[in-house]
């Protein structure tokens, strides 16, 4: 009884972060979808409520509030669930509120105006101190959550000498040390930006901020790339009956993203001035080192998939996929991420490349790269994780499991004609960030608009899925059909595999190794934006 009771507390901690997930990607799915139909020309945004403000609001819950809370709130379930212990939850609530606090504070100076700098919140526009304040304090929310993990993590091991910490653990512990080291651009940034934006300092260094954002920024992906990789390697192969191919390649994975997604950051500066070339050239060639884990997961993934269909008696790729349980809403999301995550992996490959880059820089390309790369692999399987984590959070089946099924695939081709058309008008020229792109009828921006509408069609189907997604989460919280059971059950290896080697285990070790990495690799860059001239603005409000 007293385990019970402890489930469920720990449930509801849980429930906070994934609800509050589940209303950041609503409303910011109502944002998204207003700026395909602008940028299609079938609408215009009110003087009061401009667009940029909307595309603030749109890229900030997306990209930052559903993402992090969902991860905070999967990463926490999973503890919970494969630690079992006496354990007291203040720590994971603290988390939840102070995240809760600084996405408000942020959310309000946009609503009101003051803080229409995009996501990518770096010099020279300059937005109300309180939003760089808001979006700190969400930062060190997430710090307490690391926290509340890393405490699991030694708990288990003092408890529990010379045996591995519970895979989805690490995953999860992992995610949250990359985490940390990646989340030091935004302390170093919001050290320039809050004083400037107080009027304590008179100027801030524009490309400083840039490449200290960047330092997060693009860690910030593999953030939630790690958030997925939790769910394909340690939940997605309950649902077809399959083991985690091996704990120590799933391991050396994590351990491999742990130390290169930090040093890959400056790929988005190829066009800035004042790092040299040398620099974005080692850049280029870390960046393509990120790839790796990405091909080790594909390899991982697609050999537990078909280990499972030889012991169902099905060879070969045709049989292996035709054997998996594409009915199922947890899988199908997952799965039609991977699918789209092939397709980001390449259009990052050109990103990353320092003269293919110049041919898409500043394109709607970016973008359509960006939301195939957070919409697929990240967003699908988050969504498809919630069908299976909810029902086992609320004790309630899942309601109107058809409507979830239908969403994965109505997200599928949306994101497919949404992303397509972005890249095919980033080829022809097309800006991004732009409200207005028919350019007074010029005749190179009349062969953007097909492109243009094909983009907000994509974008209207991806509503209509992230509305059957609320309607399916709502509708399961509210009904009274209970499940048979809230117990939860992570992928094991099989019984076959080796035995992980000791140093792919010491997980803060690694995290030690990959501060030292990042400071060796932006070390010099940041001595070379220090000393040149010409940099330093008093910041700009163009809104």
């Amino acid at each position: 009884m007293i385990a019970d009771r402890q489930m469920r507390s720990e449930n509801r901690v849980v429930i906070a972060h994934v609800y509050t997930a589940t209303t950041a990607i609503a409303l910011g799915a109502i944002f998204g979808v207003f700026q395909g139909f602008s940028r299609a020309g079938a609408v215009d945004a009110p003087a009061w409520f401009d667009y940029y403000r909307i595309l603030t609001l749109h890229g900030v819950l997306m990209a930052l509030v559903f993402t992090t809370f969902f991860i905070t709130g999967l990463s926490l379930f999973v503890t919970y669930r494969a630690i079992p212990r006496e354990r007291a939850l203040t720590v994971g609530w603290i988390g939840w509120i102070v995240m809760l606090i600084g996405t408000a504070m942020a959310a309000v100076e946009i609503v009101l105006g003051n803080a229409t700098v995009l996501y990518t919140f770096y010099a020279p526009l300059k937005a109300s101190p309180w939003f760089y304040i808001g979006a700190t304090i969400l930062v060190i929310g997430t710090w307490v959550v690391a926290y509340e993990i890393f405490e699991n993590v030694v708990y288990w091991r003092k408890h529990n000498p010379g045996t591995p910490v519970p895979l989805v653990v690490f995953c999860a512990a992992a995610t949250f040390v990359m985490w940390v080291v990646a989340t030091l651009g935004v302390v170093a940034e919001m050290a320039m930006l809050i004083p400037w934006a107080f009027g304590w300092i008179p100027k801030v260094n524009v490309l400083l901020t840039r490449l200290f954002f960047w330092y997060f920024g693009h860690p910030l992906v593999y953030f939630w790339i790690m958030g997925a990789y939790i769910i394909w390697y340690n939940i997605i192969p309950k649902r077809y009956g399959g083991n985690v191919f091996s704990d120590a390649l799933t391991r050396l994975t994590f351990i491999m993203l742990i130390l290169l997604s930090t040093p890959v950051g400056i790929h988005h500066e190829f066009m800035d001035p004042g790092i040299s070339s040398a620099w974005k050239a080692l850049f280029t060639v870390t960046t393509y080192g990120v790839a790796i884990p990405s091909f080790i997961t594909a390899f991982a993934i697609f050999a537990s998939f078909e280990l499972a269909a030889i012991k169902r008696g099905h060879k070969g790729f045709i049989a292996t996929v035709r054997s998996l349980p594409w009915n199922d809403p947890a899988f199908s999301g997952a799965a039609y991420g991977m699918l789209l995550f092939i397709l980001g992996g390449f259009g990052g490959l050109v990103n990353a490349s320092y003269s293919m880059d110049a041919v898409v820089h500043n394109t709607i390309w970016v973008v359509g790269h960006f939301h195939v790369t957070v919409g697929g692999p990240v967003a699908l399987t988050f969504l498809g994780a919630a069908y299976w984590m909810i029902p086992r959070l609320t004790g309630r089946a899942l309601w109107k499991p058809e409507w979830a099924l239908m969403q994965t695939r109505l997200w599928f081709v949306g994101m497919l004609v949404m992303s397509f058309a972005m890249h095919f008008a980033g080829l022809l020229g097309a800006p991004r960030r732009t409200s207005d792109v028919s350019y007074h009828g010029a005749a190179v921006a009349a062969a953007w608009q097909p492109y243009m509408i094909a983009a907000a069609a994509g974008g209207l189907l991806l509503f209509l899925a992230i509305l059957l997604f609320v309607a399916v989460a709502v509708g399961t919280l509210l009904q009274n059909r209970k499940t048979e059971s809230m117990e939860v059950e992570f992928a094991v290896p099989a019984l076959s595999a080796e035995t992980t080697p000791g140093a792919l285990q010491h997980l803060f070790r690694w995290g030690a190794v990959a501060l030292v990495l990042a400071v060796l690799v932006y070390a010099g860059p940041i001595a070379e934006l220090v000393h040149a001239p010409g940099y330093s603005v008093a910041g700009m409000r163009t809104w």
